[in-house]
């Protein structure tokens, strides 16, 4: 599956053939239809939720380490930049990745992308009011962090440089400013 995740990453669920997938698994061709019997489709639908939950703890590494809310936004902005660039611009969130092909035409894998961004929002809302934010609050910024990290990816994948991820991490900080109890 690790090798499906990273090939959908980098090339989207249209951009990765079955072909492929065995080929970096170094599996045997039958064995994919032996664990995923609905093919292609099942085990996109499979990388999709496993990755999301693996990018989810991301976000707790992020906040974790960081004395205030501002500096998790901050390092997890640094740490998508560092990321790119580490890896020539070709990793970035496959969710969105596969989101964006699939929302009108794939209602399985539309649904798999949905929960899981609907997890990054419940989850983050949470950890985020942690910070002294009401509610509604810890969602609007959690929305917009996943907004302004997904769409900086985009950019800075197709322009091939960070500008976008900083400008996009010191919008959400500016922001967490405004939003935090005692800004």
């Amino acid at each position: 599956m690790n090798a499906g995740a990273e090939l959908l990453r980098r090339n989207g669920y249209t951009g990765t053939g079955v072909k492929q997938i065995v080929e970096a698994a170094n599996a045997p061709f039958g064995s994919l239809y032996h664990f995923f019997p609905g093919g292609k489709e099942q085990l996109g639908e499979e990388v999709i939720r496993t990755s999301g939950m693996m990018y989810l703890a991301l976000f707790e590494i992020f906040f974790a380490d960081e004395p205030d809310l501002i500096h998790g936004i901050e390092a997890a902005f640094a740490g998508a930049a560092d990321t790119l660039e580490a890896t020539d611009y070709a990793d970035a969130c496959p969710i969105a990745t596969v989101a964006l092909e699939v929302a009108s035409t794939n209602e399985k894998l539309r649904i798999a992308t949905a929960d899981v961004f609907t997890a990054w929002i419940e989850t983050g809302a949470e950890k985020l009011g942690k910070y002294g934010l009401s509610p509604a609050a810890a969602r609007q910024l959690t929305i917009a962090l996943v907004n302004s990290l997904e769409g900086a990816f985009v950019l800075s994948r197709s322009l091939r440089d960070t500008e976008a991820l900083e400008i996009a991490g010191a919008s959400t900080v500016a922001l967490a400013r405004t939003l935090l109890p005692d800004a």
